[in-house]
């Protein structure tokens, strides 16, 4: 079955050059498109879209709050941002918005097509230009980001070291030994690819785990 994939981009020769760059892939269908964000959410419900490639900036309603509104919305739906920027300031918008990959214009040919095969099986896609930027920020860098499965255990102590608790008192609120959360860290950390507990916060904001 091919992936239907919906373009959401205010330029209509760039949607006109993606949608021949899908028309090539035997596995990829190009099923809509719109230049406004006001109307992807609708197009891509009536559609049946299985992912959007987003452009942030759109007349309307930008790229950033039509991904956070769509994937409330439509959760199913996967979403590869289409940016002229790297910015981290954009990446983390988008990231945090619900997107589940991230294509620099520049890199939007083979790199966008690994991307959209990447996020349709589950899995996060930066770029390499992305990448590079969010090297220093202590998120994963690889251009594809995939970890082993955590641990109920494993996710509860996450939250609580990304939200400030140390060790000793993550130990006396689940009721374990330090020991045992140290280790539990340190398999956090291994399995995220991760330096330390506040790359750990960030990656638990970006990817939406943080429980109020």
């Amino acid at each position: 079955m091919k992936i239907r994939v919906f373009i959401a981009d205010d330029h209509q020769m760039f949607r006109e050059a993606l949608g021949s760059l899908l028309g090539s892939a035997d596995d990829l269908e190009m099923v809509g498109e719109t230049g406004n964000g006001l109307e992807v959410a609708d197009k891509v419900n009536a559609l049946r879209a299985d992912l959007v490639c987003m452009d942030i900036n759109m007349p309307g309603m930008n790229g950033i709050e039509t991904t956070r509104r769509l994937r409330q919305n439509n959760p199913i739906v996967k979403v590869v941002a289409l940016s002229a920027y790297a910015d981290r300031r954009y990446v983390i918008e988008m990231l945090n918005a619900g997107a589940n990959g991230y294509v620099t214009k520049a890199e939007a040919s083979d790199e966008l097509l690994r991307a959209i095969r990447a996020v349709a099986m589950g899995r996060t896609y930066l770029c390499p230009d992305v990448a590079g930027v969010l090297a220093d920020t202590g998120l994963p860098t690889s251009p594809t980001i995939q970890h082993a499965p955590l641990s109920h255990r494993e996710k509860q102590v996450a939250e609580l070291v990304a939200k400030g608790l140390t060790s000793m008192q993550i130990a006396q609120a689940l009721f374990i030994a330090t020991s045992t959360v140290e280790v539990h860290r340190r398999n956090l950390m291994r399995k995220l690819g991760l330096r330390n507990a506040a790359a750990l916060t960030r990656y638990m904001m970006s990817h939406d785990l943080l429980q109020n």
